[in-house]
């Protein structure tokens, strides 16, 4: 016996990843933020109320945060992640139970004869091989995992109540400016009909002027509309019933004026859906080391002790105390193939993982680069904005002067409004944009974190 251990212990040290720890493969992060210069800081290291620090916004993260469904659904998910792990610790224990029975026989008869058994047996399975260990070490990346799902799901939360709110205060914004807009062409349709009525202008120009004043107006309640649209959304988020969300105004709104990224690496113990997809190839890593395991002896030390009557054949009262120990040693024969055919699903899925893994960075680059660039990009826009809206409010008061004054048609006068609304309205647009840009850039870096991760102590 004690040869075959030492045969079967050789055998096993000498395959491959049954006691090696995980450790990351080898990933290349160079240029993954494309041409977009780096720095030792990052945006996504700042905590997000100084980030975000509109107090109607922060009171409306913290609800979403209190009261979201996902997130509460995420917070379970790691208490049962949690009750896996613990129940992987336990199984380096010995398993005790308790099975007394009894019995009653007779023969032709007689006096029934009673015997009974009043048992503890113990079962302890020795973690030669390390299958305990690794099925531990799975649950424990399994763990963490979850934990990093739920970060995951608050930092996307965080980011998604922003979205809304700021979508909220740019449509304020611009349906401010269209019912302004409104109410001047309703003041210009009652001028060009007193000029119609004075001979200086004829109906077709009333109908022009008429009917650029009725789609103005069914662009207030389009926006109307979208409104409440985000309104119910944000409100779905917060995990309540629709209703007007209260908040400020998008001129009021200050965010982080320099935008850094740090450096690549820092993804990789930053961004928590990055750190759930290596947790999920640390899993497949442990998951292929526990059915590699399956393919050696597995030893198990079992006892009893107890109180019983029935001594062999004879019946003795009062009973007598019954002690009994075995080990016993299980070494896979006819199904070490299916165990085999295991290991190989097991590595299959462990080169997914890594993959995934790998991709996940890419798409995670990605976006940095993409949130980086559409802030930049609305924040250069900003000054050619304005001096757009500038140049199209002169020539609307131009064009609607010359055309009192002078044989300037009225055509040029609509032109000149509906460039001067539509500047307005981009130039709102392009404010949003910046401001989604840098919210979208603290998401991708990871922002809103405050997990500690446990599985490191």
């Amino acid at each position: 016996m004690k040869k075959l251990l030492l045969i079967c212990l050789a055998a096993a040290m000498s395959g491959c990843g049954i006691y090696k720890s995980y450790e990351r493969p080898e990933i290349v992060t160079d240029g993954l933020y494309g041409a977009v210069e780096t720095s030792d800081s990052s945006l996504g290291d700042i905590a997000w109320r100084e980030v975000f620090a509109d107090p109607q916004l922060q009171r409306l993260i913290d609800l979403a945060l209190e009261n979201n469904t996902d997130m509460q659904s995420a917070h379970w998910r790691v208490k049962e992640a949690e009750a896996t792990l613990r129940s992987a610790r336990l199984a380096y224990l010995p398993s005790f139970n308790f099975a007394p029975q009894g019995s009653l026989s007779s023969f032709d008869t007689r006096t029934p004869s009673k015997t009974y058994n009043i048992p503890v047996t113990a079962s302890w399975q020795i973690d030669l091989f390390n299958g305990l260990t690794n099925a531990k070490r799975k649950a424990k990346a399994l763990y963490a995992q979850s934990r990093e799902y739920e970060q995951a799901v608050k930092t996307q939360l965080i980011a998604g109540t922003a979205n809304l709110y700021f979508t909220l205060l740019m449509l304020d914004e611009q349906l401010e400016i269209t019912r302004q807009t409104a109410a001047k062409w309703e003041k210009t349709v009652e001028t060009i009909r007193s000029l119609k009525e004075a001979g200086m202008a004829n109906e077709a120009a009333v109908a022009q002027y008429e009917g650029t004043y009725y789609s103005v107006q069914a662009g207030v309640h389009d926006l109307d509309y979208q409104l409440r649209q985000v309104e119910n959304s944000l409100c779905s988020l917060l995990g309540e019933a629709p209703h007007t969300i209260a908040r400020g105004s998008l001129d009021a709104q200050q965010l982080p004026e320099r935008l850094t990224v740090g450096v690549p690496l820092q993804m990789l113990s930053n961004r928590p859906d990055i750190r759930a997809a290596e947790y999920s190839l640390m899993q497949a890593y442990y998951a292929t080391a526990e059915a590699r395991s399956a393919l050696y002896p597995s030893i198990t030390l079992s006892g009893l002790a107890g109180w019983t009557n029935s001594a062999g054949s004879a019946i003795v009262n009062p009973g007598k105390l019954l002690l009994t120990a075995t080990a016993q040693l299980l070494q896979p024969i006819f199904n070490a193939g299916a165990n085999r055919a295991r290991v190989k699903i097991m590595k299959a899925q462990f080169e997914e993982s890594k993959l995934s893994f790998q991709q996940a960075l890419l798409n995670a680059g990605a976006e940095v680069n993409n949130a980086l660039m559409q802030s930049q990009s609305a924040r250069a826009k900003s000054e050619l904005r304005r001096n757009q809206v500038a140049a199209m409010e002169r020539a609307a008061e131009s064009t609607e002067l010359l055309m009192r004054y002078s044989p300037t048609t009225y055509l040029e006068v609509l032109t000149a409004e509906q460039s001067l609304l539509s500047a307005r309205l981009s130039q709102v647009a392009d404010r949003f944009d910046e401001i989604q840009g840098v919210v979208n850039l603290y998401q991708a870096l990871g922002g809103g974190r405050d997990i500690v991760d446990e599985t490191r102590k």
